[in-house]
C-alpha cells in the first residue's frame, strides 16, 4: 500500500484515541441534546408564558371596604414581587363591563352579590367569595319594620345609582311590592343618607357594608334609630340564591350600649373576587393564597376558615380556585418562593410532552448522526468509483493524471477525523484505494 496510507502506531496515538472518546461521545449525543433543548425552550416560553409582574384590580370608588382590602392585597403581593394597581370605577356594573371588554386592561374586580343577574358573565370566573356584606336597613323606631312590605308609603333612601346597596335594595323592594308608585324612593346613600335619616327627612335607609364599617357603627348609635329585624329573611334568601340569612347577635355593634338590644335577622350577599378567564394560573394561585390570609379569620358574622369559599355561584368558579378550596395550594407553593414554584411548575408542564418526544427522537437522532458520518465516507467512495471507471478506458498518457487524482483522494481520506466507532469503514476505504492503485 502507498506510504501515505500507513497509520502510525505507538503509545502516543493510543493515548490520543483514549482522550478523544469523551469528545466523540459528546459529538454523537450533541444533535439529540440540542433538539431536546430547543423543544424544551419552545415549551417553556410558548406553552406556559411567564406570569406578568402586575395585576390590575377594578373597584367601586364608592366603597371604602374594597379600597382597604385592595391596599392590603397590594402589600402582600409585593412580598412576592407582584405589583397591584387599583383602578376605580363608577360601580360594580362598570367594573364587570371593564373586565369583560375585549381590550380589557383589568385582571380582577370586587363584585357584590346580585350584579351577575344584570350583566353577562362570559369570560369571567370567580376566585371565591371573600366575606358577607350585610344589607343594613336602618329606620326610626316610630316606623317599626318587621316585614319589608311595611316600607310601603315610607321615604326610603336606597343608595347611590350603580352602588351595591342600590342594586340589591331595588331587587328586594320590587319582590315585596314596594315601588315608586306607593313609596318615596330616594337615590341617595352613605353619609348623605345617614344625615337625612338623622334629620328626619327620610324614614328608612339601606346601607351595605361589614359590621365594623365606621358609617354602620355611626348610624347604629343615633338615638331613635334601629336595624330592621326581618322576619321573612329566610324566605327572601331562598328566593334570591345569592343572599344569605344571617343572625346578628345581641350587642354585636356595641356591647357597652347594647346595640342591637336583641338578635336581628338580616340578609347578606357575599363579596366575590372575580377575574378574567385568561389570567395567568400562577397569579391566580398567588391571589388565592393572599385572600386566604386576609379573609380566613373569624368575624362577628363568619366562622374561622369559612372564607374564602365557593359558597356562591353567581360566577363560574375557576378551575384553580376549585382545586385550591378542595385540596389547598399546589404542593410546591407550600415549600418554595413564588418565583421558584412558578419556574418549576412551568418546567413540569413541558416534561410529559418532552418525554413523549424524546422516545422517538432517541431513535431518529442516532440514525441521522450515523448517516451524516457515513455520507462523508460515501462521498470518497463515489470519487474512487468514478476514477476506477476512468482507469478502465485510460490511455498510457492518462495514468499520471489518474495517479495524481488517486493521491488526492487518499490524502483526503488520511485527513478524515471520524469517531472510533466508524474506524472500520475508514480502513475499508483505504484498502479499496489500495486495490485501485494496484491496477495502475
Amino acid at each position: 500500500m502507498h506510504e501515505k496510507s500507513k497509520i502510525p502506531h505507538g503509545s502516543e496515538e493510543q493515548e490520543d484515541l483514549h482522550v478523544s472518546l469523551p469528545m466523540e461521545a459528546f459529538k454523537a449525543s450533541l444533535p439529540y441534546v440540542v433538539a431536546l433543548l430547543l423543544i424544551a425552550m419552545a415549551g417553556y416560553w410558548l406553552i406556559d408564558p411567564a406570569p406578568p409582574k402586575q395585576i390590575v384590580v377594578s373597584i367601586s370608588k364608592q366603597d371604602g371596604n374594597y379600597q382597604a382590602y385592595a391596599s392590603l392585597y397590594g402589600v402582600l403581593l409585593q412580598e412576592h414581587g407582584i405589583t397591584l394597581e387599583i383602578k376605580e370605577s363608577e360601580g360594580p356594573i362598570q367594573s364587570l363591563k371593564a373586565l369583560r371588554s375585549e381590550d380589557a386592561d383589568v385582571d380582577m374586580a370586587f363584585m357584590p352579590g346580585g350584579v351577575a343577574n344584570l350583566e353577562p358573565t362570559v369570560g369571567v370566573v370567580s376566585l371565591g367569595s371573600l366575606y358577607y356584606e350585610p344589607l343594613w336597613i336602618f329606620h326610626r323606631v316610630k316606623s317599626k319594620v318587621e316585614n319589608l312590605s311595611d316600607l310601603k308609603g315610607k321615604r326610603i333612601a336606597i343608595g347611590r345609582p350603580g352602588s351595591g346597596s342600590h342594586i340589591l335594595s331595588r331587587m328586594i323592594l320590587s319582590a315585596v311590592g314596594v315601588s315608586a308608585e306607593n313609596s318615596s324612593i330616594l337615590e341617595v346613600g352613605d353619609e348623605e343618607a345617614a344625615d337625612a335619616l338623622q334629620r328626619g327627612t327620610v324614614d328608612v335607609i339601606f346601607l351595605a357594608g361589614v359590621d365594623t364599617t365606621p358609617l354602620i357603627q355611626k348610624v347604629a348609635t343615633i338615638p331613635g334609630i334601629e336595624v330592621a329585624d326581618l322576619s321573612e329573611a329566610e324566605a327572601i334568601s331562598r328566593q334570591f340564591n345569592f343572599l344569605h340569612h344571617l343572625v346578628l347577635p345581641k350587642g354585636a355593634l356595641s356591647l357597652e350600649k347594647n346595640i342591637p338590644p336583641h338578635e336581628v335577622n338580616m340578609l347578606a350577599p357575599t363579596v366575590t373576587l372575580i377575574a378574567s378567564e385568561s389570567m395567568h394560573q400562577a397569579l391566580v394561585y398567588l391571589v388565592l393564597k393572599v385572600i386566604s390570609r386576609v379573609h380566613g379569620g373569624a368575624g362577628m358574622l363568619q366562622q374561622a376558615g369559612e372564607f374564602p369559599s365557593d359558597k356562591d355561584t353567581d360566577f363560574e368558579i375557576s378551575s384553580q380556585a376549585k382545586q385550591y378550596f378542595e385540596s389547598g395550594p399546589p404542593f410546591l407553593d407550600n415549600y418554595l418562593p413564588f418565583w421558584a414554584a412558578t419556574f418549576v411548575n412551568r418546567v413540569l408542564i413541558i416534561l410529559l410532552p418532552l418525554v413523549a418526544l424524546a422516545i422517538p427522537l432517541s431513535r431518529i437522532a442516532p440514525a441521522i448522526y450515523t448517516w451524516l458520518i457515513k455520507s462523508r465516507i460515501y462521498k470518497r467512495y463515489g470519487e474512487l468509483r468514478f476514477l476506477e471507471i476512468q482507469l478502465r478506458n485510460a490511455r498510457p498518457d492518462d495514468l499520471p493524471r489518474i495517479r495524481m487524482e488517486l493521491d488526492a483522494i487518499e490524502n483526503k481520506v488520511n485527513n478524515m477525523r471520524l469517531p472510533v466507532a466508524f474506524s472500520s469503514h475508514l480502513y475499508d476505504l483505504r484498502s479499496h484505494i489500495g486495490l485501485v492503485r494496484a491496477k495502475l
